[in-house]
Parts: C-alpha cells; sequence; structure tokens
C-alpha cells in the first residue's frame, strides 16, 4: 500500500487544522480580554452577560483569523 499519496494529499489539511487548533485558545483569549477592556473604558463594569457575548464574538474572530493565517502559513512554508 502507498502511503505516499495519502500523505500527500492530506499533507497541507492535517497541518492546517493542527496549527489552527494550536493558535486558536491564545488567540481567542487575547481578543476576549481585547474587546473586555475596550467595554470598560465606556462602561464601569461589564456584566456576565456582556462578557458571554463578547466571548462568543472573540471565539467566531479567532477561528477565522487562525484559519487564514494557518492556511497562509502552510502555503508559505510547505509549497
Amino acid at each position: 500500500m502507498e502511503f505516499t499519496n495519502y500523505y500527500i494529499t492530506f499533507h497541507d489539511p492535517l497541518w492546517i487544522a493542527f496549527l489552527s487548533t494550536a493558535l486558536f485558545f491564545p488567540v481567542r483569549k487575547l481578543i476576549w480580554v481585547l474587546y473586555v477592556r475596550r467595554k470598560q473604558k465606556t462602561q464601569q463594569s461589564v456584566s456576565e452577560e456582556d462578557r458571554k457575548s463578547l466571548r462568543k464574538r472573540a471565539t467566531l474572530t479567532a477561528i477565522l483569523l487562525c484559519i487564514v493565517f494557518s492556511y497562509i502559513y502552510v502555503k508559505q512554508v510547505f509549497n
């Protein structure tokens, strides 16, 4: 059985998924902290409901950023 064909086919998607997963958690936390700090500038305290909605926004933004960055990185480094 030829594993080189499978390796060539799934090499880029696997690395993109791995890098996206590795970047997701720190990027989401960083974006969430930035959102909360910006909200605190306008308000004195941020409610728990606001924190949850900001966390959802940060999650979506982090997913998009990590996938795009990982795709560009893998294309530049491995090809």
